[in-house]
């Protein structure tokens, strides 16, 4: 398991620094095959219809990535690094960091669905977010706490969750099975504050540069309609509900 030194330094990231810092370190892809590419759209899409935001919950190993992909998505209007998928309640980052908890790292989206579907956002996520055929680890991690997990907060989530995995697998766009776990979601716990909007304050920490700054600069290649430069930040951490 590799434990992340949090870093001091607190820089905003904007476009330019985005920028600098894609050609300090060089794109170097965690996605299965060492390919990264816009997958296909899901062929199910949740159906149209019905107001107000939506809420979606992600593992795909380190949140600090995880919730930078998803803070530069339009239509998202909070991302919250979190815990989810185990058996204590509102643990502690040393905790879920053992191993023992059943929690997996996690990002609370919420989005509005008129602006983006959550089709769209699993889109994004197995394109530019994570390797989606490892299991129990992400790249440089490993544990249960980094494995790769959908977690539904609707029934019609859950359907187009496992048709897009299904898809996906169908149509061979890896060379191993897709791992991705789909459960149904439990209870959310927010991570602590220093991990709230990491990669956005702390762009220049060797972790975040080498492994994170690489998927939100393909999230800006890749799905450019999908695109905004300023990140819908956290602030502050809400509390487990």
């Amino acid at each position: 398991m590799i434990r992340r030194t949090i870093a001091k330094p607190r820089v905003i990231l904007g476009a330019s620094a985005v920028a600098v810092l894609a050609l300090a370190f060089p794109l170097e892809s965690v996605m299965a095959d060492g390919a990264v590419r816009a997958l296909p759209p899901p062929t199910l899409e949740v159906a149209p219809g019905g107001s107000g935001l939506q809420t979606a919950v992600f593992a795909g190993g380190c949140f600090w990535g995880v919730q930078g992909v998803f803070e530069h998505v339009k239509g998202v209007t909070r991302a919250v690094s979190g815990y989810a998928g185990g058996r204590v309640a509102d643990p502690g980052y040393e905790q879920v960091s053992s191993g023992t908890t059943g929690h997996a790292e996690s990002v609370s989206v919420t989005f509005d669905p008129t602006r983006v579907s959550y089709g769209k956002l699993l889109q994004i996520f197995f394109s530019v977010a994570l390797d989606p055929t490892q299991v129990d680890r992400q790249g440089p991690d490993w544990g249960t706490q980094y494995r790769s997990e959908l977690f539904v907060s609707t029934a019609e989530q859950e359907r187009v969750a496992r048709a897009y995995v299904a898809q996906l697998d169908a149509a061979h766009v890896f060379s191993q099975p897709i791992a991705t776990r789909i459960d149904a979601a439990g209870p959310f716990y927010s991570a602590e504050a220093y991990h709230q909007d990491y990669l956005t304050l702390h762009p220049d920490a060797p972790y975040i540069a080498t492994y994170d700054i690489p998927k939100v600069r393909s999230l800006q290649k890749l799905f450019p309609e999908n695109w905004q430069d300023t990140p819908t930040t956290v602030g502050k951490p809400t509390s487990g509900s």
